[in-house]
């Protein structure tokens, strides 16, 4: 087992149309208005930028996400990520009937900071719980959001 690679997913169950969730998650440069773990986005050109990232544990993970697929009639967002997290993660956007929509979140990385990965074995649990709260709360700040828009 490679105790540094990951796979994560989340449903989040959002009471906005499909359509628009899509078009709020398309907005990466805007994840730190709703989402209060995604510290910073540095917009590079039009398919990439720098991503910041920082949970409960006292440590950034900075990483460059390049836009992969995206298609708006599936619900598909899809980006490569490089530098402290390298992967990809992926939103697929679903509809729930007229007024909700279902947001399936999946993840596969391997870290590659230098500090987790000396903490990779005893740390594992620690980082999937971490990784937990952060999806949580970017539900219910995607939510609220939603509600504002």
């Amino acid at each position: 087992m490679d105790w540094n690679h990951y796979r994560f997913r989340s449903l989040w169950t959002l009471s906005a149309p499909a359509p628009v969730v899509y078009r709020v998650l398309e907005r990466i440069e805007d994840y730190p208005l709703w989402w209060p773990q995604v510290r910073d986005v540095t917009r590079l050109d039009d398919t990439s930028g720098i991503v910041t990232i920082r949970s409960l544990l006292p440590y950034d993970l900075t990483s460059t996400v390049r836009e992969g697929r995206r298609d708006p009639e599936t619900g598909i967002l899809e980006v490569g990520l490089s530098g402290d997290i390298d992967g990809w993660a992926r939103w697929t956007v679903t509809r729930l009937g007229p007024h909700g929509c279902l947001a399936h979140y999946e993840q596969e990385a391997d870290v590659r900071k230098p500090l987790l990965r000396l903490l990779a074995v005893p740390g594992r649990p620690v980082l999937r719980a971490n990784h937990a709260l952060m999806m949580r709360a970017g539900r219910r700040g995607l939510a609220a959001h939603l509600e504002a828009v």
